[in-house]
């Protein structure tokens, strides 16, 4: 049921065009980025693989199992769709909204939560950031990353 209303927000909204270019245009997101906040550690590394861009995320806390997500930004007849893969949930889409140089917003309303997966370059830092509504309440985790050379 959660994929199924997923996808019927996805196709509810407008065709893009040219989801293709739309995804080169993020390459600005590539490479390795770092935040460490006490003890967690987070980092995401983004490469561009075959017309896509693919990442993965990794948590790290003292004294557990580091938590690792997948994740890749794709064109797909829609528009340039960011799927987070995370262990034990199914892949789920947002697509890109309409945004700025420098700054990608990609929305799935349908989510229970986030609904929106936020990145945006804040000088040479990457602030990320997911946000969506719970019990009726804007709920949001924020990071802000240093590229790792």
């Amino acid at each position: 049921m959660r994929i199924a209303l997923a996808l019927a927000c996805l196709i509810a909204l407008p065709a893009a065009a040219n989801p293709s270019s739309q995804v080169a245009r993020l390459s600005w997101i590539t490479g390795t980025w770092v935040e460490t906040k006490g003890e967690v550690t987070t980092r995401e590394t983004w490469q561009a693989l075959d017309g896509a861009l693919v990442g993965t995320g990794e948590t790290l806390r003292a004294g557990k199992p580091p938590r690792v997500e997948r994740m890749k930004i794709t064109a797909e007849p829609a528009g340039a769709t960011f799927t987070a893969m995370i262990p034990g949930q199914p892949p789920t889409p947002f697509l890109l909204l309409a945004g700025g140089r420098g700054e990608a917003v990609f929305e799935n309303k349908a989510h229970d939560f986030p609904q929106r997966v936020i990145y945006r370059l804040c000088g040479v830092q990457l602030c990320a950031r997911i946000e969506g509504m719970v019990g009726g309440k804007l709920e949001f985790q924020e990071w802000r990353y240093t590229r790792i050379k």
